[in-house]
């Protein structure tokens, strides 16, 4: 074969090698763009049909406890130290279990010592910082008001929030229920204090019969539908 036509094959045969590889590349760069396409779409659709964009409170909810209100946001309120006073299961005993994690600071019996905490017979309904025999911080020597339901729930839920500048460095009791059970538990150690009573409310009154109903006849002065 002479030498110039073998030039010419081998140039005829990197072009079409060329442009394969071009339209190859142009196939998957094609493909790439519209799986993109095809998933930012997606994306937007499922957004639109499920409200990712603008979550909503379902018209049902799972489970409502009686009495406890919306505070917002779609998050059930925390129940009022009243209503966990009065659950079933919130008891003096119960309470006593949870106090374990008092113990290693406080005691409770009559006449026990002081230790990194004061001694807690009688707390209930005491006067805050008052302790005989124990040095407190100056925070809570100077706090004032008595130790009622309402205050020892807000104490034990986060001390250095209810006192800031306690020494007492426990985090709290997160649950509302343990907090409730512990006050009943020092409230029969030295102090008697009432347990407030709690009722659910009651649902709203129904409107009257009748009363304001769209679509009601009118009637003549006879009491009869014209």
């Amino acid at each position: 074969m002479p030498f110039g036509m073998t030039d010419q094959i081998d140039t005829n045969t990197g072009a079409e090698a060329q442009e394969a590889g071009g339209d190859l590349f142009n196939t998957a760069a094609g493909w790439v763009l519209f799986a993109a396409g095809l998933g930012l779409g997606l994306s937007i659709l499922s957004s639109k049909y499920f409200h990712g964009d603008d979550p909503q409170r379902p018209e049902q909810l799972g489970y409502v406890i009686e009495g406890v209100e919306d505070a917002g946001g779609g998050k059930p309120a925390e129940l009022t130290m009243a209503q966990a006073l009065n659950m079933d299961g919130v008891t003096a005993d119960a309470g006593a279990k949870v106090f374990a994690k008092c113990s290693a600071c406080h005691s409770i019996e009559a006449g026990g010592a002081n230790g990194v905490g004061p001694n807690l017979h009688g707390i209930m309904g005491a006067p805050v910082g008052r302790k005989d025999g124990y040095n407190y911080s100056s925070s809570m020597a100077s706090f004032g008001g008595e130790w009622g339901w309402e205050e020892m729930n807000a104490w034990l839920k986060k001390p250095n929030t209810y006192v800031e500048g306690t020494k007492m460095s426990f985090a709290g009791l997160s649950k509302i229920e343990d907090r409730a059970a512990v006050a009943l538990y020092m409230n029969e150690n030295g102090s008697g204090l009432p347990v407030p009573e709690y009722e659910a409310p009651e649902p709203e009154a129904e409107a009257a019969e009748g009363e304001g109903t769209e679509g009601d006849a009118p009637t003549d002065e006879s009491g009869t539908a014209e």
